[in-house]
């Protein structure tokens, strides 16, 4: 079944997102939301938050500045090679700095789609004996799981729709929408040269669209 997109788009949005799936406002409100959640497992001890790049970034930015914490911050990076649009092997592109040992951690990612990536992850993060591990995620996709995964703070959960904005991107732009949209089929279905290798966007399966 379509899900309705209520809210309209900006118009120099118009031809390439369909419709709005989580407006502005409401992520504020969630993200506020989540802080407190998060604060109150966490207090009493500083946390190391780990952001997984680079989609986290507005979302990471707006939780942070709302936790009452004591906090060290550290990012991974982790990319997708693969030809298509299904995910190939995952490659970190960013270790961790600081040590995490004995210390309450949150791991923040943007969206938690097949959990191919998290699979990966936490199992990395655990290995360097962390007293607490905790995930937190903007979005949650179960309809394309395939790994046995979830996040223990998630922001929203959605249908299976291509979506961007807020941080998530296709073919790395639309990032710095302020809004959660759905793309148009037209822009996704411009299929990238089978040659392209690189993926990006949600939870790094998307495919990127030709060079022009």
């Amino acid at each position: 079944m379509k899900t309705k997109l209520k809210t309209k788009v900006p118009p120099r949005w118009r031809k390439e997102v369909e419709g709005v799936l989580i407006t502005e406002e409401q992520i504020a409100r969630r993200v506020k939301t989540l802080a407190r959640e998060v604060e109150r497992d966490f207090r009493g001890h500083e946390t190391v938050v780990i952001s997984l790049l680079n989609g986290t970034v507005l979302f990471l930015a707006d939780l942070i500045r709302h936790l009452n914490l004591p906090l060290r911050l550290d990012f991974i990076g982790v990319s997708s090679y693969g030809a298509g649009t299904e995910s190939g092997a995952l490659v970190f592109t960013k270790e961790l700095r600081l040590d995490v040992r004995g210390r309450d951690v949150l791991l923040v990612d943007d969206i938690l789609d097949t959990g191919k990536t998290l699979s990966r992850v936490l199992p990395k993060v655990r290995a360097l004996k962390p007293r607490r591990l905790k995930t937190c995620v903007l979005l949650d996709k179960p309809a394309r799981r395939v790994e046995k995964v979830s996040a223990d703070y998630v922001g929203f959960a959605i249908p299976d729709l291509f979506v961007v904005g807020y941080g998530l991107d296709f073919a790395e732009r639309y990032r710095h929408l302020p809004f959660v949209g759905v793309l148009h089929p037209h822009v996704y279905q411009e299929v990238l040269n089978p040659a392209d290798k690189i993926k990006s966007g949600n939870e790094r399966h998307q495919p990127i669209l030709r060079a022009r």
